[in-house]
């Protein structure tokens, strides 16, 4: 094989021809001459006996010079890719065959490469970092969601009101008429979590133990069962039992009951120090992020489309692996969200360009630190990734190339570089937006169920 006519274009993609002789051709051509004979037929012989001369003297000489180009272009294409010594990136696309009197066959390439990246300032970045301090607040709410988690609901003898759950028997009609999911038995209501139609739990309200009622209620114009939409209704409702929520007290038995500290003030200084921990945590992410997409932004390169491509067909692909571990399919959630591939494609084009963005980065400060990798470091690697997955170490080997880790390797040090150089500053504080005017009463909501849904 022979390259040549290398011509380099824009958007970091490069053309070239790769030549490869009669020989080769030849051989190609007899290859896929052997596969594909059997499902050839030609009168007077028998299916898959006709000689290759028989066939080409009836559909041509060049019957089979696509396919054998087809079966050529893998190996030509990295037999250029090696002699050139380029970084290939996402798939190639053949542009042109052609065979020559002397049979030769020529397959024109174009491919996108690794682009050139002129690096900007990635040590010393400034970028802003959140302090992580917890404010009492926070902690208190954080006391309150523990409390509620482990409330009693206990029976009370009064009248229903807000927040309370009832148990009730109710029966619908329109017209007179029962229908279909209008009736139910001991069924457990909460007050004011508008999972009714409008003007049902209202009625509730006030009712005891006991006690029986009709509520009147409109369902929706645009309710989904249209035979009840717009619809007058009558409910019959009986009530059963009246339930509240008691929170137990906030002292040294509920520290007891849900920690192993003794005391509640231990209890609230445990719950401050794993919030202090955790916004901790999430500040230095927030600004190790902040400064790899300032570093990113920096860099100058002209990025192939075919990098971004290959990086959203990977999102997607994990995407979709994340979905099925949870009996989905992407088709199946797109459907449900009324969208299509395409339109998918484009919500992931900008985490996509980012990351693209960060890879060259790393790769750049890599190369410009002149960042190298052990053998120890490599074997390091695959021991952390075989415990980490609990997998035998040969297996592991087998399946993640060592390029692979290196890659990895060398990527995580050079993020290093920017995170501890790194200067935070000071968070900018937002402007607090301007709240709409509360409405007198909150709107029902639409979309609400019947009672027995």
């Amino acid at each position: 094989m022979i390259v040549k006519n290398v011509e380099k274009q824009e958007k970091s993609t490069t053309a070239f021809d790769v030549v490869c002789d009669a020989a080769e051709f030849e051989k190609a051509i007899n290859a896929v001459y052997q596969k594909n004979k059997s499902q050839i037929y030609i009168q007077g012989f028998r299916k898959g006996k006709a000689p290759r001369m028989v066939i080409e003297g009836m559909y041509g000489k060049d019957v089979f010079y696509e396919d054998a180009a087809e079966e050529l272009a893998p190996g030509a294409f990295q037999f250029a890719v090696k002699e050139l010594e380029l970084r290939a990136v996402g798939r190639p696309a053949v542009k042109s065959t052609d065979v020559s009197e002397e049979k030769e066959l020529t397959i024109s390439f174009i491919t996108a490469i690794w682009p050139e990246v002129t690096l900007g300032q990635y040590r010393g970045v400034e970028a802003p970092k959140a302090s992580g301090e917890v404010p009492e607040e926070k902690v208190d709410a954080e006391l309150a969601k523990v409390q509620k988690r482990n409330a009693r609901i206990v029976t009370v003898e009064r009248p229903a009101q807000k927040g309370d759950t009832v148990v009730i028997d109710y029966l619908g009609t329109v017209d007179g008429v029962a229908f279909d999911g209008g009736a139910a038995e001991g069924h457990n209501l909460e007050l004011g979590s508008n999972s009714f139609i409008p003007g049902f739990e209202d009625g509730v309200v006030g009712m005891s133990a006991g006690e029986e009622k009709d509520i009147d209620v409109t369902f929706p114009e645009a309710y989904h069962a249209e035979e009840l939409a717009g619809k007058a209704a009558v409910f019959h409702v009986k009530c059963q039992e009246v339930k509240q929520e008691e929170l137990p007290e906030l002292d040294d038995e509920f520290a007891k009951d849900v920690s192993e500290f003794d005391t509640l003030e231990e209890y609230k200084a445990s719950v401050r120090t794993r919030l202090e921990e955790t916004a901790a945590a999430a500040a230095e992410e927030d600004f190790q992020n902040n400064l790899i997409i300032k570093a990113g932004d920096a860099i100058e390169a002209d990025i192939p489309d075919a990098m971004v491509e290959e990086q959203i067909d990977n999102m997607i692909n994990e995407y979709d692996q994340n979905l099925q571990m949870n009996g989905l399919n992407l088709q199946l959630y797109l459907q449900y969200l009324g969208q299509t591939v395409a339109d998918f494609r484009e919500q992931c084009r900008p985490t996509a360009e980012r990351r693209v963005k960060t890879e060259l980065l790393l790769d750049a400060i890599a190369t410009a630190e002149g960042i190298e990798v052990s053998q120890e470091d490599i074997d390091a690697e695959y021991e952390k990734v075989a415990d980490q997955y609990q997998a035998n170490l040969e297996t592991v080997k087998g399946a993640v190339p060592v390029d692979a880790i290196v890659s990895d390797i060398k990527s995580r040090r050079a993020a290093d570089i920017i995170f501890t150089t790194g200067v935070p500053t000071e968070p900018v504080e937002e402007e607090p937006e301007e709240e709409a005017p509360a409405a007198e009463e909150e709107a029902p909501a639409e979309e609400a169920e019947t009672p027995a849904e």
